[in-house]
């Protein structure tokens, strides 16, 4: 049975339980802690399998963070369908200069 969730200062208005939104919860919160590192190593595992799929883009080094070496794969090889979120700065970047081009 579900008490309540803790979020990392993420709201979740959908929630059906009791849910605290704690700034820097993850300094506060042993559980939020835990959720925030179990995250990160499945984004890098993610992002060494996409490495094995792209190997242009560089996944393996940057994870999927806005380097220098990753925004010029952007705009170098373009962006990956299904894999980048169009909310994703660099790539809303992207897709208003190919609309003001059209």
């Amino acid at each position: 049975m579900i008490d309540g969730v803790l979020t990392d200062a993420m709201p979740l208005p959908f929630c059906k339980q009791d849910c605290i939104s704690l700034v820097k919860g993850d300094q506060k919160s042993v559980s939020i802690a835990a959720a925030s590192i179990l995250a990160k190593v499945t984004r890098d595992h993610i992002m060494m399998a996409y490495d094995l799929q792209y190997p242009q883009y560089g996944f393996a080094k940057h994870k999927g963070y806005p380097t220098k070496a990753h925004l010029e794969a952007l705009h170098r090889y373009g962006v990956i369908d299904g894999l980048y979120r169009h909310s994703y700065g660099p790539v809303t970047k992207m897709d208003q200069l190919q609309l003001s081009l059209d």
